[in-house]
């Protein structure tokens, strides 16, 4: 029995930083580096499966970062005390110390750091790479953390659309096809960008009002129950709309237009949205799954579109 212990204890510290990385959100990721990769294959012929492994590898890093970043500084202005339940609650529930989640911010930036000299080495445009890494890390960092946080001040999707969207596809593009530029890669992100951004406005919903009684103001907050709402049900018909335009534009194949069948997820999302408003938002809370389904078919049916294009 004693024995068993220590193997015990190691599971338990496993699942605890499982908890803090909060992995169905690595979707997110999936979506802008896949359709680069697509991209610089479609428009440069060129294959570097080593190279986008590492970019991969690299965003991932961050991803990681930016969600333990979110806890130790929410938890650290009091945000996610009480009855919040933003984050993954490993520190309120005393699984993951505020100094263990610092150390590993350290560690996982120092190896995005070291990922990135390797990434830049092999592409092409090395300032305007660096100019893209250091805002996306900063970016991460400072969603939550003093004194930028402007995931406080209602500006968390406009930096999602430009970071885990726009900088993210095209930055996976200009990394792995050294340094050439297509005007069509922004084009194609916009819609990733729309849908990735939506993650993180649905999510927010359903603590909007604990949110703002702990002072902060996400997007949701600003605009108010009865026109967060609003927003949501033509967040979703906006991003058919730009796929659609991709299609009629000769920028994508028919398979974008398959995004269309995910019609039925958007309804039922919206459903346990007006369900939630008319009651406790709070029951909206796991609700946020639909949201990423439609982001994950949605980003599939995009990037075979350009595939087969």
């Amino acid at each position: 029995m004693v024995k068993d212990r220590p193997a015990s204890a190691r599971r338990d510290i496993l699942k605890a930083w499982w908890q803090a990385s909060r992995p169905p959100f690595f979707i997110a990721t999936l979506g802008p580096l896949g359709l680069g990769f697509t991209a610089t294959v479609k428009y440069t012929g060129l294959v570097r499966p080593a190279l986008f492994a590492l970019v991969l590898g690299a965003s991932f890093l961050v991803h990681l970062a930016a969600n333990l970043a979110d806890d130790l500084f929410d938890h650290l202005q009091g945000v996610d005390a009480g009855a919040g339940i933003g984050g993954s609650r490993v520190i309120q529930e005393g699984k993951i110390s505020p100094r263990a989640l610092g150390l590993a911010l350290v560690i996982l930036y120092g190896l995005a750091l070291a990922a990135a000299f390797v990434i830049i080495g092999f592409s092409g445009r090395p300032w305007l790479m660096w100019g893209l890494i250091v805002f996306a890390a900063l970016s991460s960092f400072f969603y939550v953390a003093p004194p930028v946080k402007y995931g406080h001040r209602g500006l968390g999707e406009v930096m999602v659309f430009l970071n885990m969207g726009l900088i993210m596809t095209v930055g996976t593009f200009l990394a792995l096809a050294e340094g050439r530029w297509d005007s069509r890669v922004p084009a194609l992100a916009l819609p990733v960008a729309f849908m990735v951004a939506n993650i993180l406005y649905f999510q927010s919903l359903p603590e909007m009002e604990l949110d703002r009684a702990a002072g902060k103001l996400t997007l949701a907050g600003r605009l108010g129950p009865k026109r967060a709402v609003t927003v949501q049900a033509l967040w979703w018909p906006l991003v058919w709309l730009l796929l659609a335009g991709l299609w009629l534009a000769g920028l994508a194949a028919w398979p974008a237009l398959l995004g269309l069948l995910t019609l039925p997820l958007h309804l039922r999302a919206q459903k346990a949205l007006r369900a939630a408003a008319a009651s406790d938002w709070i029951s909206l809370d796991g609700q946020g799954h639909l949201i990423r389904k439609l982001y994950l078919l949605n980003s599939l049916a995009l990037i075979a579109a350009v595939a087969l294009n």
